[in-house]
């Protein structure tokens, strides 16, 4: 059983859902991410559609609203339905302890606050057990970052130092950057390894500042085998922070010891970074993630489905792939609704039911159809190219295509026959009532492909 810190002045009910909340949290972030962030809150009081949390910091604090908040409303909605927020406080900690110590000539002294030296442990961040290089599904948009992750993690001397990894927000970094910690703790466990966000390395430094312990600071991250710092655009325009790393890092690269660093954009790009510092984390390997295509969402999702052995349809499968384009967590968070929704109400997971679930989702994306929107997205789905679209060609693989995006942008825009025709490299409007009969005439004799215009016309309008 898990347990959790209550206020003694919350009724025993609410106990009750907090603690099977707590049980889906755990599932959905994994024990180490649980025990780390989720555990330390205190549920304090649930009133006023609004449940009520303190946390030991702010930083805790800040970083479960970052990271935590989504997965906590959805949880606490499913046994409060008017829910409309979740607050988290500071918890008032007691004073600090002061006491009297004795020099050599036995006059008293006032000793420092000895909380820094209490919690001088492992700065290392809990790792999350469900990243790993196992569970991370490979595409071209992320090849080149996830060999280089591996090399790395195999390695016992610095490959590439940096090894600077770069994307957009969801698209695997973290990923990456947790499998590599797991690698080395498993094939070489006596190897020292420090991960955690530049946020928390920031922390960690003021901490050490204001405790006037900096020297400690600076021995625990340089005596390390392998620094790994995440999201390190968070110091951007932190000078004093900047500088330390920069020493830091410095020092770890001079004694052969391995750096890992990830941001959402390459060195060069990264704004309010000192130009010299900017230049070390150019040094080594720079690897991109790029954004994902349509196969590798779409194994995203099956390998996810696989690992919450749940069974959804290939339609489903297809139609989330092509709408959720964003990054993979959103795509990873629009498919676990679906499977609570079903579980939760007992209803089979279907295009319909799909599309009611993440209405919310998928309206945040909506914007007005136009013909160059559904060329792109049938492009993307029959896998040619825009050019040949619009092209006199008439091979098999590219008429079909073309009639299709014709077909679609007849039904799903305002625009007339001429109007259409000139948008697919000027055709007349008879051309284009002919690809649009054609496509009828299709969809009669052929089952699965009226089911590919169906997913199709559901991507593009859901």
């Amino acid at each position: 059983m898990i347990t959790q810190q209550i206020s003694p002045l919350v009724h025993p009910l609410l106990m009750d859902q907090w603690q099977q909340i707590c049980v889906k949290l755990s599932q959905d972030f994994g024990d180490a991410a649980f025990k780390s962030w989720i555990s330390p809150l205190e549920l304090v009081s649930v009133e006023n559609d609004c449940v009520h949390f303190n946390a030991p910091s702010r930083f805790m604090k800040d970083w479960i609203l970052a990271h935590y908040s989504e997965r906590l409303h959805f949880h606490w909605s499913s046994v409060l339905p008017s829910l409309t927020r979740i607050e988290i406080g500071i918890k008032i900690s007691p004073p600090p302890k002061i006491k009297l110590v004795e020099n050599e000539s036995t006059s008293p002294q006032l000793q420092d606050n000895e909380e820094f030296d209490e919690n001088r442990e492992d700065m290392s961040a809990a790792l999350d057990s469900r990243f790993t290089f196992e569970n991370f599904v490979v595409g071209k948009p992320n090849e080149l970052a996830y060999a280089a992750a591996l090399r790395v993690a195999e390695s016992e001397a610095p490959l590439f130092n940096p090894l600077f990894l770069y994307g957009g927000v969801g698209l695997g970094k973290t990923h990456l950057m947790h499998a590599i910690a797991w690698h080395i703790k498993k094939i070489h466990p006596s190897r020292k390894v420090i991960y955690l966000s530049a946020e928390k390395f920031m922390y960690q430094f003021i901490r050490a500042l204001r405790y006037k312990d900096t020297v400690a600071f600076k021995e625990q991250f340089r005596t390390v085998d392998v620094l790994m710092i995440d999201d390190v655009q968070f110091i951007s325009g932190k000078d004093t922070t900047q500088e330390e790393f920069f020493h830091t890092f410095n020092a770890l690269v001079d004694n052969n010891r391995q750096v890992i660093i990830s941001a959402d954009k390459s060195p060069a790009d990264l704004e309010k970074m000192e130009e010299r510092l900017k230049s070390r984390l150019g040094w080594g390997l720079v690897a991109d993630i790029h954004p994902t295509t349509y196969e590798l969402r779409l194994g995203i999702l099956q390998a996810k489905a696989d690992c919450m052995d749940v069974k959804i349809s290939k339609d489903v499968m297809e139609f989330l792939a092509f709408k959720i384009t964003s990054n993979i967590r959103e795509l990873e968070g629009a498919l676990n609704r679906i499977v609570a929704h079903a579980t939760l109400v007992g209803r089979n997971i279907t295009l319909d039911t799909t599309q009611e679930v993440l209405r919310d989702l998928l309206r945040s994306n909506d914007r007005r159809m136009t013909i160059e929107d559904i060329q792109k997205r049938v492009c993307e789905f029959y896998n040619v190219k825009i050019s040949d679209l619009l092209s006199s060609r008439r091979l098999q693989n590219i008429a079909k295509p073309r009639q299709v995006a014709i077909y679609l942008s007849k039904i799903m825009t305002s625009k007339s026959l001429p109007e259409i025709g000139r948008k697919f490299g000027g055709r007349d409007h008879t051309t284009v009532l002919h690809s649009v009969r054609k496509v009828q005439e299709f969809c009669e004799k052929d089952k699965e492909f009226s089911n590919d215009i169906d997913i199709l016309r559901r991507s593009l309008e859901a």
